[in-house]
């Protein structure tokens, strides 16, 4: 990662092997809280992204909060246009939302992610974001 200039507050984590199959390139898990509302750095090499997935929950759960910590990245919900995602940017994705997030092509991403608690809360994991939909998203060097 330093060859990369990429610095972040919280630990790298491990290669996130349990949801491998859910991501495009290479990811990383640090958990840093359990109980009621488990807290997780994310990092993602340039270029790796998620699945589009959905959060559900009911009783006020399954919404998603994203703060960038580090590097650069993309959020984007289906229909809406890609958020550039920087250090001390945060996202708050409602219950429902069809999204992914993951790293800009050429630069590391790291953000915290924890979901609100509440009864019922699950993921439901989608298809791949194609090489094609990430491809037309501008470089971190570019305008956005």
């Amino acid at each position: 990662m330093a060859d990369h200039g990429f610095e972040q507050p919280f630990a790298l984590g491990e290669t996130n092997d349990a949801y491998a199959e859910n991501f495009i390139g290479q990811s990383y898990l640090a958990p840093l809280t359990g109980g009621s509302v488990p807290v997780s750095n994310v990092s993602f090499e340039p270029g790796c992204r998620n699945n589009w997935h959905i959060h559900h929950g009911t009783g006020g759960g399954g919404d998603q909060i994203l703060m960038c910590t580090a590097g650069s990245g993309w959020y984007q919900a289906d229909g809406q246009d890609p958020v550039s995602m920087t250090p001390g940017t945060a996202i708050r994705v409602p219950t429902g939302t069809k999204h992914w997030h993951g790293a800009k092509a050429d630069a590391w991403f790291s953000h915290l992610a924890f979901i609100t608690p509440g009864e019922n809360v699950s993921n439901e994991w989608l298809e791949p974001v194609t090489d094609e939909v990430y491809d037309r998203l501008p470089q971190s060097g570019e305008n956005e």
